[in-house]
This record gives structure tokens, sequence and C-alpha cells, in this order.
């Protein structure tokens, strides 16, 4: 991408790598996500002057085929916590990817897209 002075990356962090998870402490995935976060800024600040876009997303409590989401032990912290009083779809977080890989973001670098229904609000 430096070399053709065009592209754009999307990275995959998550709220966790801007936030402590609790009461499920899960310090290695956070810091590996502050990671992802911190690349995204780094890389885009040095590639940029080559005509290459670095950002990331990062989504909040999202329901998947693997996610425990539904377990009623978690709902205190993962629904009645998040302002939007649930927990995304995966439908809802690959709009925001399309949108920053596509031209209607060419002005866009260095940023993180957080999708979490307003959880790091507070």
């Amino acid at each position: 991408m430096v070399a053709r002075r065009s592209g754009a990356i999307v990275n995959v962090g998550s709220m966790s790598g801007m936030i402590v998870n609790r009461p499920q402490w899960h310090a290695p995935y956070a810091v590996s996500k502050a990671g992802v976060h911190h690349l995204t800024r780094s890389l885009a600040a040095e590639w940029a002057p080559h005509g290459v876009r670095v950002n990331a997303i990062a989504p909040g409590y999202t329901k998947t085929e693997i996610s425990d989401i539904d377990n009623p032990k978690w709902k205190h912290y993962w629904i009645d916590e998040v302002p939007m009083q649930r927990y995304a779809q995966s439908a809802e977080i690959a709009p925001s990817a399309l949108y920053l890989a596509s031209a209607a973001s060419t002005f866009v670098t260095g940023e993180i897209l957080v999708i979490d229904g307003g959880y790091t609000l507070w």
C-alpha cells in the first residue's frame, strides 16, 4: 500500500482496549486490544503521507455464536450499564468497517470508531 501510495486498513479492536472489563477480568484481552488501538494510530501517522489510511473499529458487547452474552449473571454489566440497554448484533458492526474501508472516509485516519451503544460514555 505504501509503495502504491493508496490503501485503507481497518483493524478490529474493542471497547475493552479503553476500559477495564468488570467483573470478568480479561487483562490479556484488553491489553491486546489497546495494542491494536495504538498500532492503528501509530501506523496512521506514519503512513498518512504515503496515502494509506489506518483506522479501527472498537465494538462493545456483541451477540455472536461464541458469546456468553445471554447469561443472566452478566446482564447487569453487559446490558443494564449500556445506555441503549442492549448488546449489538454483528450486522450493526460491519457497516462501520465498510465505511472506514470505503471512499466515503477518505479524510479519516487514525480513528478508533467505538460502536458500543454508549457503554464507554461512563
